[in-house]
């Protein structure tokens, strides 16, 4: 799918076809209006193939009076989802007269730009409309931590209440989201370096100043998503020691339970002998063996308590 945006009257406007100082927005494209892509732009292929691989990491590049850059931007699946939040490449070409996005599927950041919702969006402004796409993915991402953290506090509430195999997947869940965040905004930051000595989108002082904004948010980002990472880690290693530490008060339980039943067995199998028996003529045969088998269990049962192996 192919949409051609311009701003028209500081609102963006869609129009019917393609003219110097519009946004093309490419989504994944069918191979006819790849095709045609490349007939009617002289970019180079890759350019177009790159942000429809999923796992193409992020980078910039500058081919005469082309810039390429690819982003990897956050993208929500739904909680249900074995990775809920996960990462999509999004492709950015931008040459004098153009600027193309390219992405695999729809995402939220665009759609921020389709529906009017970035302040001071020029199509003409080129650089400074990859600068705004940046600084939506930085913001986006930090949007999505913040959600994580809360359903992760409301996991961390439900396991103290009741230890359930569910959370603690839950929780495993969400650390494979952190992996996929924290090597996204890792390679997000190798781009904004290369971007940064290519010194090609700060050549006003707006930009420059939008630049150093967009920096710091994905600072921001990367510190919350390691800090967030670690509370995790060390969050599922505790709960991993609890329950082997509950497994272990069973097992002792358990144990303690065997040995003190085990006397009052091992003496009633003894008197259940076919042959004679010391009181076996005794009325108060019974009682005495009895009696017997629960003063030795007692005392077993004291030994543990006093030495306090249970």
């Amino acid at each position: 799918m192919i949409n051609i945006f311009r701003t028209q009257n500081r609102r963006l406007e869609e129009i019917p076809k393609a003219e110097p100082g519009c946004w093309i927005n490419v989504v994944d494209p069918s191979e006819e209006e790849l095709q045609q892509l490349i007939q009617d732009f002289p970019f180079t292929e890759e350019y177009l193939h790159d942000p429809l691989d999923i796992d193409e990491k992020a980078r910039a590049e500058r081919d005469e009076d082309v810039l390429f850059t690819l982003i990897r931007i956050p993208h929500f699946q739904g909680k249900k989802d074995e990775a809920p939040f996960v990462t999509i490449p999004l492709g950015v070409i931008i040459n004098n007269d153009y600027i193309i996005t390219i992405a695999k599927e729809e995402n939220v950041i665009i759609q921020e730009f389709e529906h009017n919702r970035v302040k001071n969006l020029n199509t003409a402004k080129h650089y400074q409309f990859l600068l705004l796409i940046l600084f939506k993915t930085a913001a986006k991402f930090l949007m999505h931590l913040r959600e994580i953290n809360k359903t992760v506090d409301q996991i961390e509430d439900d396991l103290k209440a009741s230890m359930r195999n569910q959370d603690i997947f839950d929780l495993l869940k969400y650390q494979k989201v952190f992996i996929y965040y924290t090597t996204a905004l890792k390679s997000n930051e190798l781009m904004m370096a290369r971007l940064n000595r290519l010194q090609v989108i700060r050549s006003y002082e707006e930009d420059e100043e939008l630049f150093q904004d967009v920096v710091t948010e994905f600072q921001q980002a990367i510190e919350m998503t390691n800090i967030a990472n670690n509370i995790l880690l060390q969050m599922t290693t505790a709960y991993a020691s609890i329950i082997n530490n509950n497994m272990n008060k069973i097992i002792k339980t358990l144990t303690l339970i065997t040995i003190v039943l085990y006397v009052p067995t091992l003496i009633a199998s003894f008197f259940g002998m076919n042959v004679a028996l010391p009181g076996q003529n005794s009325p108060n045969a019974f009682l005495m063996i009895l009696g017997i088998s629960l003063l030795i269990s007692g005392a077993i049962l004291f030994i543990f308590l006093r030495r306090r192996w249970f």
